[in-house]
């Protein structure tokens, strides 16, 4: 046992030296985990010796506590044991290539370790310190009960993952129905004990340097949860949550007890309420004080006029443009335009006259005429994130000024209208807007023409790449690269490894990820739901509100829907002769209105009415049919919410990873991992989940998700991920950030696969040890700057990349005007966290180090020379 001791703590103070022995030179570290659980046997054991023979009373009855739940985490670790070796043997078959580990098994296991390595850290902090007489017993008791609870949830979550691999086709890491597993692990979700991970394990997982912003987060959700609704004012809220704030910082069980009713509770209202609260004035003016200055940040109004851009295959054809006009009728697309130099064009009168108040003003110089510089041949066009529902380029701007800097060029961002006033498509359609207007206004933006990046986070991906899509079906010119950080591309709610990491995630439990997804999807209710703490009056007054906001809605839809009819009478004949043309052309939409359009009394405009169901690229008809259809549906009011996939998208046509020659060494690897359900009760009513003898931790009170299953979810602009190999194909070069600790970590791995699978230029890059949505966070610690600053360099190799060989330049049968980058190597960085114990404090983590590998293809298949590790 001795022996067994030193060798596990041996290997940890082996990776602890290693860290400290080179600043310079930092390398990845494979933990051992027979070490690491035999280190957590030793520690455990020893502790569990030495509190069972202490005295009675107080401190009596906290030693039981330390007994009992080191007994219990003893007992959930002999159970994981086996379970962590067995996913350790077979995960790196789901990863994207050997080059790039990552996949949502790797990420659920290294959860786990981390969870073990925080309890022997804290385990031999009880041991070095209990004789002492300012050890609290009581404290360290609560502790371990905490990660002792995260452990219990954390062994659920694997035996989940363990029916996942059972019941998924090799190297998929999705379970494809939404019945069957996904709605076992929904159901699974409601009622599983959250707490834990929200109060002391707060982002345990995490790099350390963030976690005590996670904390801060923590407590300001609940302290504002406890006062939502009881005040009208912004400042009533917030002065009433820092003064309510401090019981939750001193009472971590309470803050997680908290934290759980809220995010299972409350409604999308809240969540756009909370993450807006970095919109207002005071906040937005501390990040612009510590961003970095630039000479213009203008907030513009672009007006819903029509325009003409030339089509890529014949330059002498125009298409047309239309403004957006979905679910809430015609209005102005919002942007901002931020640079760091003041260039020509961007002071121009037609430049100001699309200027809202709101933005800031052009610096000047005493008064002298301003200097401009030339235009740049650099244009980032920037989605933001949100979840579709939250944010504007407002809370972005610290990040979008600092690529300004460093690219030297301006950033165009769009503040698309939000879910649920504003469901899909409409901010699909005013950033295909936005884009369509920023090529045709180049010269309002200080920019030449030439090269444009699309950019976005999250949600913003997603929007990347599906309007990239709409550039294709229109036929107009693409952008030469996307750069997508951790981009949501499967808004179903599909199963996946990666995915049961909702129910720790502190940034994004499962039930708010759907209620964002319901809302922009269109199938969540848009009225506030009541909940706890509201007074009478409270109550009479909002649905007073609401009910004026819905009269007004109604009234203003009723009077747009008169406007439309006119101008949809007035659209270009250009449009039939440019789908005539061009092979991405969306095919015909059913004339039939769904359910869902009938309910909502929407407008519906020329962007709407193509994004229907797409047709087999193998189905032929005659120019005269195809005229014929196209001009009706010109003025067609028919519903872009028909959107499933119709009988001609064959499922061959959506090629997921699937292997389709398993090796039998491979399948028998992976059965003795899987497993099948427990006593084989698939069809039982409620089948149990998880094996005799074993329960995880239920909640008081069943979270509500009541997900509606809709067809829209699976429109290709709305998970390209479903998207049909024949819209992928000829998307421009798309570089994907992704984290390693993400829940939506599967979407990024798949979509890489599948791109690459269709012979498609991608990239794929992950980040360690930090949550979605870093790029809001960059400005916290050197780690979070870090993952920003890989994203600009995708951007800068989007703008840097050579000429691509002619061949690389078609798009499915069109010459594109510009120029298709490429590149014949590329930098593959990694944010690698080497973990490691601490001697001191209770945190666990490490330095971060970047490491360059060259000799690999920048697009796949790579080529078979040599990877080469130069350490930064």
């Amino acid at each position: 046992m001795a022996s067994a001791k030193k060798s596990g703590s041996g290997v940890l103070e082996k990776a602890a030296n290693r860290r400290r022995s080179s600043k310079h030179k930092e390398v990845p570290i494979v933990m051992d985990t027979k070490a690491v659980f035999t280190a957590l046997y030793d520690v455990c054991e020893e502790n569990v010796a030495f509190f069972s023979g202490a005295t009675k009373g107080q401190a009596g009855d906290a030693a039981q506590r330390l007994v009992d739940a080191m007994s219990t985490i003893q007992e959930h670790a002999r159970s994981l044991e086996p379970v962590i070796s067995g996913f350790a043997a077979i995960y790196h078959h789901f990863d994207f290539d050997p080059h790039i580990p990552a996949n949502g098994y790797r990420s659920l296991v290294k959860v786990v370790r981390c969870c073990l390595l925080h309890i022997i850290h804290k385990g031999r902090y009880i041991t070095s310190n209990r004789r002492s007489i300012f050890f609290r017993a009581s404290h360290n008791a609560a502790e371990m009960e905490a990660y002792c609870s995260a452990l219990c949830q954390l062994r659920a979550l694997l035996y989940l993952a363990q029916r996942l691999l059972h019941d998924n086709s090799h190297g998929n890491l999705f379970f494809q129905e939404e019945s069957g597993l996904s709605q076992s692990f929904l159901r699974e979700y409601a009622s599983m004990h959250k707490g834990c991970f929200y109060g002391r394990c707060v982002g345990f997982q995490f790099t350390p340097a963030i976690r005590p912003f996670l904390q801060s987060i923590a407590i300001s959700l609940v302290a504002f949860g406890d006062n939502y609704k009881k005040h009208q004012s912004g400042i009533g809220v917030a002065a009433s949550s820092f003064l309510t704030s401090g019981k939750y910082a001193i009472d971590p069980e309470l803050r997680g007890q908290e934290y759980e009713r809220i995010t299972q509770n409350l409604d999308v209202h809240f969540w756009k309420t909370f993450w807006n609260v970095t919109e207002t004035e005071v906040l937005s003016g501390l990040m612009s004080m510590t961003a970095t200055t630039v000479k213009v940040n203008r907030a513009l109004s672009v007006p819903p006029m029509p325009f003409d851009l030339p089509l890529v295959a014949d330059p002498t054809h125009m298409v047309t443009v239309s403004p957006p006009a979905a679910h809430i009728g015609l209005g102005p697309v919002l942007m901002r335009l931020i640079s760091y130099e003041l260039r020509e064009g961007q002071d121009s009168e037609k430049l100001l006259a699309l200027c809202r108040s709101e933005g800031g003003p052009i610096s000047l110089s005493l008064g002298l005429k301003p200097k401009r510089s030339p235009p740049s041949p650099w244009l980032v066009l920037h989605f933001h994130g949100g979840g579709f529902v939250a944010q504007t380029s407002k809370s972005h701007e610290p990040y979008l000024r600092s690529w300004s800097q460093d690219l030297n060029a301006p950033v165009l961002s769009v503040d698309y209208s939000l879910a649920p006033e504003a469901p899909f498509p409409r901010a699909l359609e005013e950033c295909f807007y936005a884009y369509c207007w920023a090529i045709k206004n180049h010269n309002l933006l200080g920019w030449t023409g030439e090269r444009v990046c699309l950019a976005g986070d999250s949600a913003g991906g997603n929007l990347c790449v599906t309007v990239s899509m709409r550039a294709a079906a229109h036929g107009v010119r693409m952008p030469d690269g996307i750069v997508a950080a951790y981009p949501a591309t499967l808004l179903t709610v599909y199963a996946s490894p990666s995915r049961l990491l909702t129910l720790i995630d502190p940034l994004l439990p499962l039930s708010v990820l759907s209620r964002c997804l319901s809302a922009y999807a269109g199938t969540d209710p848009q009225v506030e739901k009541q909940v706890e703490k509201v007074s009478t009056f409270s109550m009479v007054r909002r649905d007073t509100a609401l009910l004026l906001r819905d009269f007004k809605q109604g009234a203003s839809n009723w009077i747009h829907s008169l406007l439309d009819k006119g101008t949809a009478d007035s659209v270009r004949k250009s449009v039939s002769e440019a789908s005539l043309t061009s092979p991405h052309t969306d095919p015909p939409v059913s004339a039939k209105l769904s359910e869902y359009s009938q309910g909502k009394g929407s407008q519906r405009s020329q962007t709407c009415q193509d994004l229907g169901t797409h047709a087999n690229s193998n189905v032929q008809k005659n120019d005269s049919q195809t005229a014929n259809h196209l001009s009706t549906t010109t003025t067609n009011h028919s519903s872009i919410l028909d959107i499933t996939l119709t009988p001609e998208s064959k499922p061959e046509d959506v090629s997921f990873f699937l292997c389709k020659e398993v090796d039998p060494a491979v399948s028998e690897s992976f059965s003795t991992v899987a497993i099948p359900p427990p006593g084989g009760e698939e069809d039982s009513e409620e089948p149990r989940e998880f094996p005799d003898g074993f329960e995880p931790l239920r909640s008081e009170q069943l979270a509500e998700m009541n997900v509606q299953s809709s067809p829209i979810v699976r429109n290709p602009y709305m998970s390209p991920l479903l998207a049909p190999d024949s819209m992928l194909k000829g998307l421009p070069p798309i570089h994907i950030v992704a984290c390693h600790l993400d829940p939506m970590l599967d979407d990024s791995v798949m979509f890489a696969k599948r791109l690459r699978n269709v012979g498609q230029p991608v990239t794929l890059c992950v980040v360690d040890d930090l949550p979605h949505g870093f790029l809001s966070l960059s400005q916290l610690s050197r780690e979070t700057r870090e993952a920003a600053n890989v994203c600009m360099e995708r951007i800068k190799d989007v703008f840097t990349m050579k000429d691509p060989p002619p061949e690389m330049r078609k798009h499915r049968k069109l010459e594109r005007t510009n120029q298709m980058p490429s590149a014949t190597k590329r930098d593959h960085i990694q944010l690698s966290q080497v973990t490691v114990l601490e001697e001191e404090g209770l945190s666990v983590g490490g330095e971060a180090s970047i490491v360059d590998e060259e000799g690999l293809s920048g697009f796949y298949p790579p080529t078979n020379s040599e990877s080469e590790k130069i350490q930064a």
